[in-house]
Formats: C-alpha cells, sequence, structure tokens
C-alpha cells in the first residue's frame, strides 16, 4: 500500500491512496494562498492602484514594469490571481479510480484533476458537500469573470528572474504549478462526475475495498472516510470538530480497530478558542457601531458566516444594537443562506428538532424576514440605493484579493471609525493588508476555527487506538515561531508517519489474508476429519477462480465427468 501526498498543506490535503488494485485520491484541496502575491482586482475604478510604478532592478538589468507594481512598499504581481495546484507530476493521474470529499473546502481543485488529466473515475461525495462547494466554486468564477484581465504574467516566474526579484517574491515555491481560475463550464463537467452518498453509506469499488463516510463534524455534509477490505481498514480523518455547533456531531466509534489512520486538517490556529474568539468579535464590533463606524467582515459565503450570524442575533439586542444593518454581499448569498435551512437532515439534534416544530433552525431567517439581514449579489443594483451606515458587511473574499471586500477595503480604509475583523484563519492577515496600507481603519484578528486541535486530537487517538497513524510533516513539530511549545504538536506512543509535498510513503500494511468463496457443490464433496473439538480440516482440490477481486473455489471440470470405459475397435 502507497500514499502519494500532492499537496504541502495540511489543511487543503490531496493524496492519492493505492490499495488493493484501487487508486483512491482523498480530497482535492486548493491553495489560495498564492493569491496573495497579486496586486486586488477592485470592481470599481481605482485611482491609487491604476498609478502604480512598474517594478524595474536596482540595476536596470530587469524590467518587468508591465506584470510587477511597486506598492505600499511591496511588489506585487500584476495580473489575474493564480492558486496552487496540487501535484500532478507525482503520478499519472488518469489512473484515478475514484475521489473521496470530505468537506466543500477541500473540492476546490477538483476541475483541474477531473478536465486535464485524463481522470475517467467517480467523485463520491455528501449533498451538502457538493451544493455547497458548487456555490463556493460559482463564487470564485464570478469573482474573476466580473474584473477579467487580459495579459497574464509569466516573464517573473522564470527561475533565473524569480530569485533577483525582492521578497517575499523571490521565496514563492511551486511557482511554475500557478494557474488561473477555472471556468463555469469546467466546473459544471467536475460536478457531474460527483455520485451523493449518506453517512454510513457502503460503497463497493470493484469488489476490492469498501468506502464509507462518517459525520465529522465541523461543516454541513462534512465526512471522515472508511476505506476497507475483508481484513484491512483505513480510516481517513479530514476537518473534524468536536465542538457543539450546527452540523451533526462527529461519529468517533466507527474509526476504532483502524491498521492505518491518514490524519489531516487540524485547526490553524491552536491556540484560540472559538468561543473566545466569538466574545472578542462580538465587543469589538459592538465598540464599532457605537462609535459610529462600520465593521467589515471578510468572510466564506458559507460555514463560519452561520455561526456569527447566530451569535450576533443574540448580542446585538442585548447590546442595544437591534437597529444595526447586517449585509451579506455574494453572487451566492441568496443561494447560502437557503442551503443551511433546507438540508435539516445533516444539522445537529438541536437545529434538526426545530424543523419538526416548524421553525427554521437558523435565526438568520428572522433576520431577513425583519429587514435587519439583507443579501446581495454584488455592491451594483439594489444595494447602492438601500445602504445605510453605520453597518455591517459580510462578503468575500477572505483573502481580500478579490470580489466585494476590495470596495470596501478602498472606501472604507481611509477612517479610523471603521473596523476590520478577520475571523476565517486561512489567510494571514497582515500579508493580506499589504497592498492596502498604510490604513487608517481598525485590524481586529478573530480567527475562528472550529477543528481539531492537538489536546483533542490526542486524546481521541489514544480512545480510538490505530496501529499507524499518517500525518502531515507540520504535524510532528512545534511551530517555528513557537519551538518551545511541544503541546502543540502529535506527540504518540508509536511516532507518526510524516509526509510533505511529493512524497510517497509505503504504509506498514501487510496484506495477510483474503476472502474465498467455495461453491456449493464443492463444499458438498468435502471430507471433513475433526482435529479437536469445534476444529475439523479437509483437503480441498479445485481451480481458483479470480474476476474483481472476487476469488471463488471451484469444482475441477474433470471431478464432474464420467471416467471414459475400455473398449475395442476392429475391422472385419
Amino acid at each position: 500500500m502507497k500514499l502519494y501526498c500532492l499537496s504541502g498543506h495540511p489543511t487543503l490535503p490531496c493524496n492519492v491512496l493505492r490499495f488493493k488494485s484501487t487508486t483512491i485520491m482523498l480530497d482535492c484541496g486548493l491553495d489560495i494562498t498564492a493569491s496573495l502575491y497579486f496586486l486586488p482586482l477592485p470592481l470599481v475604478h481605482s485611482p491609487r492602484l491604476s498609478k502604480l510604478p512598474g517594478w524595474v532592478s536596482k540595476d536596470g538589468a530587469v524590467n518587468l514594469e508591465k506584470e510587477l507594481k511597486e506598492c505600499s512598499g511591496r511588489v506585487f504581481v500584476d495580473s489575474q490571481p493564480e492558486f496552487c495546484l496540487p501535484e500532478r507530476e507525482l503520478l499519472d493521474l488518469s489512473t484515478i479510480d475514484v475521489i473521496l470529499i470530505s468537506n466543500y473546502h477541500c473540492m476546490m481543485a477538483l476541475p483541474y484533476i477531473t478536465e486535464h488529466t485524463g481522470f475517467t473515475g467517480t467523485v463520491y461525495a455528501t449533498e451538502p458537500t457538493l451544493q455547497i462547494g458548487r456555490l463556493l466554486m460559482e463564487e470564485l468564477v464570478a469573482f474573476m469573470e466580473r474584473v477579467p484581465k487580459a495579459h497574464t504574467a509569466t516573464c517573473w516566474k522564470n527561475k533565473d528572474i524569480q530569485r533577483l526579484l525582492p521578497a517575499p517574491l523571490k521565496d514563492a515555491v511551486d511557482v511554475c504549478s500557478w494557474r488561473r481560475c477555472y471556468s463555469m463550464q469546467e466546473v459544471n463537467s467536475a460536478l457531474s462526475k460527483v455520485q451523493l452518498v449518506g453517512y454510513s453509506q457502503k460503497v463497493e469499488l470493484f469488489g476490492a475495498v469498501q468506502v464509507s463516510p462518517l459525520s465529522s463534524g465541523y461543516s454541513l455534509g462534512s465526512s471522515n472516510w472508511i476505506i476497507q477490505s475483508h481484513y484491512e481498514k483505513v480510516s481517513y480523518v479530514s476537518g473534524s470538530s468536536l465542538l457543539t455547533t450546527h452540523p451533526q456531531p462527529m461519529d468517533q466509534s466507527s474509526l476504532k480497530n483502524s491498521d492505518v489512520l491518514i490524519l489531516t486538517g487540524l485547526t490553524q490556529i491552536p491556540t484560540a478558542n472559538p468561543d473566545g474568539m466569538l466574545g472578542e468579535f462580538c465587543s469589538n464590533l459592538s465598540m464599532t457601531i457605537r462609535a459610529g463606524g462600520n465593521v467589515l467582515v471578510p468572510c466564506y459565503s458559507s460555514g463560519v458566516i452561520y455561526d456569527l450570524l447566530e451569535c450576533l442575533y443574540q448580542f446585538m439586542d442585548s447590546a442595544n444594537l437591534g437597529n444595526t444593518p447586517f449585509y451579506f454581499i455574494s453572487p451566492v448569498a441568496n443561494s447560502s443562506l437557503e442551503f443551511s435551512q433546507i438540508f435539516a437532515e445533516w444539522l445537529c439534534q438541536n437545529k434538526q428538532s426545530k424543523v419538526y416544530l416548524p421553525e427554521p433552525p437558523f435565526p438568520h431567517a428572522e433576520l431577513i424576514q425583519t429587514n435587519k439581514l439583507k443579501h446581495y449579489p454584488s455592491i451594483h443594483g439594489d444595494f447602492s440605493s438601500e445602504f445605510r451606515q453605520p453597518c455591517v458587511v459580510f462578503t468575500g473574499h477572505p483573502s481580500l484579493r478579490f470580489g466585494d471586500v476590495v470596495h470596501f477595503m478602498e472606501l472604507w480604509g481611509k477612517s479610523s471609525l471603521n473596523t476590520i475583523i478577520f475571523t476565517e484563519p486561512d489567510f494571514s492577515y497582515l500579508e493580506a493588508l499589504a497592498p492596502y496600507q498604510p490604513l487608517a481603519m481598525k485590524c481586529v484578528y478573530c480567527p475562528i476555527d472550529t477543528r481539531l486541535n492537538f489536546h483533542q486530537v490526542s486524546k481521541l487517538l489514544k480512545e480510538i487506538q490505530p496501529l499507524h497513524v499518517v500525518c502531515p510533516e507540520p504535524y510532528t513539530q512545534p511551530p517555528p515561531a513557537q519551538p518551545h511549545r511541544t503541546d502543540l504538536m502529535l506527540e504518540l506512543q508509536h511516532p507518526p508517519m510524516a509526509y510533505r509535498r511529493c512524497s510517497v510513503l509505503g504504509l506498514p500494511f501487510r496484506r495477510r489474508y483474503e476472502r474465498i468463496h467455495l461453491l456449493p457443490e464443492l463444499a458438498k464433496s468435502l471430507v471433513l476429519s475433526e482435529m479437536k473439538t469445534g476444529v475439523s480440516v479437509a483437503t480441498v482440490s479445485a481451480v481458483l477462480h479470480s474476476k474483481d477481486n472476487k476469488h471463488v473455489l471451484q469444482v475441477r471440470e474433470f471431478q464432474n465427468k464420467p471416467r471414459p470405459h475400455a473398449s475395442c475397435h476392429g475391422t472385419a
């Protein structure tokens, strides 16, 4: 059994498992942090961004004025943002039989895999994962197509040129694997290959293995996966949570008795308590609104935003801020809010019970009915006429490189009354803000990441006791900035096997047994000899027939044929 590691990002995994003649891709996360090297895409003409000087090396030897611009003391690429794809040269991706998706954040690279590698297999995901993943892809495509860039910067990627560039561009890795965003046609084609599955549903792959999704407790429809044969079991744990939020709770017991457990997607902020971050979020928001300022919350269109709206629903009235308008701006805002209300069976028990009262499981339905929460596809159209301040705006993208958030950064960044609150942990907020400096608006970092921390995962592993654990290399050592924090790493009785991008691991897995079926007529012919009480043996003379990973012992043909009689032939 081998594991091919195609991504170096612990929370955006893409691994390929070869197990019993099947080739299984585990997630296909897309690393969007590469977009931080690019200039923002403004929806409205920005005099500031349009007048930036081009970059030329001090000695004049390298002139990339058309590709690189100097902004706020840094150099950025002036082109449509690009993303870092999973490694595509480590193995032939056309040989992949199936792709298992654990949550909607871990499927964003799917069109690159299914549409450009010769992939002919099937993708398995739960319905919420498919539908919300579709929304996130649609939103990404819309952000890019609304501000098209005719020119694509490529010269700076030349290795000889890149090493001459100022930091951080010269330190960017895997730049040759960066690609522009896919099209809506590619999204639709990729998602047409998805087959829906439910929790604990068993799917047989070519008679060799069974795969089954389990609730991971992280987001709507998020899954861990069990991959097992008759005698071996692999668990894939990705993006899981033990906290009581809106999804179904994590199924832990089904992970027991695993030969190998592949662990990814732990919290990116292990020292931050989600409840504490929610408290800070509410308090900073109320202080800004009371002072007459506006609050900008860069966020994804699904996920933590549901919990933020629920928290604010309870907080704003008690803080006497009930008349403050909330705006949710995204090309998919309406669909996202609707989906969160209709996937009742994928919610925790408390929210499921509300559906049968009947009441909406999330309070944002009431916020919409009372006009406290309004949603718009973009800043153009109705929003510009209905917009009033002070207000709270939820919009994307958290990278601050594209989407409606770019307009609000340009609009509100010059006033110290306004505040931007970062809640998504995927991007360095200092890097996200770099092209907007100097900035007068206040910046608050309240990352909310409900995924397992190291203490929780250590406790979980003690309970389920897998024989072997495989994980990303960063989980096996303290953070580089805190080398003394050995509590922020995995410490197990048997050290885990670590991987990094482009690693190929031989998993410690010895296939000892295969299940073989005897045909009834062969079973009848067996003569059993009792060796001891309860134990009998018999010799078998048969033909082993193997097809589609199913093994059958069949009676040999001559055993069924009557023996020929002796005869004499002569002529008269």
